[in-house]
């Protein structure tokens, strides 16, 4: 960035004075305790910060240290995250716990290297902790401060090349006030979600306006350059929701571990690796495909089972628009399966499922009207 040295006093004064008058309230910012800013981050990659505040804290609720995350069953860990989407984050940040256990005794280290050793913490995350937890001098980039960083700079191109990225990179190194580099680095992520957004940005309300190189040529949404978006990949699944008069139905447990049930093409990372429906990869025939599939754990009794078609699930998860034809299978008694369970339909807080999974037990919960 090129700046006068006023420029610059200006630039840091400006905007820690505007982040410290206006910014949100949100429970990570109340404490310094790095495994609760670690918590938070993990769970703000991707995720609105609308969504992740009942999960931050309902998960500190149960998991209020390192010590009780690292000792948690995984399942629990992963009910405490269902709904909230993208699970193996849940997965590392438990890994990391118990590495945090043996390596650091219990206490979450200081130092850059050992940080982005743990599962699931790269550069990004790794600055922000440092920085807003123990004051280190670390400058954080993520899309929000690239996108601030674009437009103060007039950068075209795209800010994931990897040159181009270490060049923002080390801009944001150049910026960052070494005497509040926690604010700072909170100061230009928020500034970027609230006031420098994608579209439509409210540049009368930026404290840094008159920096602004974007701003200065007039157009300043058509920085950064839009990114070519990966065409998303069509999936089509069948589900079968087995149903008794007591309002059970059948779960199969995460693929991959041992149990009488075959795994099937996609379904393992759509179901995100946890509890779900017996769900089936689909070619042409949903329903055919769906009662072949049933055959071979039900052991020849799939012939004879009435596949009530329940309301079309669509389910989008990073590039693939899925598709989900479910079936309501009435039986007097839900069918036992190795390492299976049994739970009543309305029951799934329990355990951990998939968004997907949810909406599949939402289509057979309606009215038959509604379908």
């Amino acid at each position: 960035m090129m700046f006068t040295r006023s420029e610059f006093t200006s630039f840091r004064k400006n905007l820690l004075a505007w982040f410290r008058q206006f910014q949100r309230d949100l429970p990570w910012r109340r404490t310094k305790d790095p495994y609760r800013i670690w918590i938070s981050e993990i769970m703000l990659q991707q995720t609105r910060v609308a969504a992740v505040i009942p999960y931050y804290e309902r998960f500190l609720a149960r998991f209020p240290d390192v010590r009780v995350l690292a000792l948690a069953p995984e399942e629990e860990v992963l009910r405490l995250w269902s709904g909230l989407g993208y699970y193996s984050r849940a997965r590392n940040l438990q890994a990391a716990a118990k590495q945090i256990m043996a390596q650091h005794g219990g206490e979450f280290p200081r130092d850059e290297e050992s940080v982005l050793a743990l599962p699931g913490i790269g550069r990004y995350t790794a600055a922000a902790i440092l920085s807003i937890a123990f004051g280190e001098k670390h400058a954080a980039l993520d899309g929000n401060v690239a996108r601030v960083l674009a437009r103060l700079g007039a950068i075209r191109g795209d800010l994931r090349e990897s040159k181009r990225w270490q060049s923002l990179q080390n801009a944001a190194g150049e910026l960052l006030d070494p005497k509040s580099s926690g604010d700072w680095n909170q100061a230009v992520m928020e500034l970027g979600a609230m006031v420098c957004t994608p579209r439509a940005p409210q540049c009368l309300l930026c404290p840094v306006a008159t920096f602004c190189r974007a701003r200065q040529f007039g157009d300043p949404e058509s920085y950064p350059e839009k990114r070519k978006k990966r065409e998303a990949a069509k999936i089509t699944l069948a589900s079968a929701v087995f149903s008794s008069p007591r309002g059970r139905t059948l779960l199969l447990p995460p693929p991959g571990e041992k149990n009488g049930t075959p795994a099937a093409d996609d379904v393992p990372a759509l179901v995100s690796r946890m509890w779900h429906f017996p769900t089936v990869a689909i070619r042409k025939n949903p329903g055919e495909e769906l009662r072949a599939y049933l055959g071979e754990f039900l052991h020849g009794r799939n012939g004879s089972l009435n596949l009530e078609p329940l309301a079309k699930v669509r389910h989008t998860v990073t590039f693939r628009n899925v598709t989900v034809f479910a079936f309501r299978i009435a039986m007097a008694d839900i069918p036992q399966i190795r390492g299976a369970k049994s739970i009543r339909l309305d029951d799934f807080a329990r355990l951990p499922v998939s968004n997907l999974t949810r909406k599949i037990a939402r289509a057979a919960l309606l009215p038959s009207s509604a379908k």
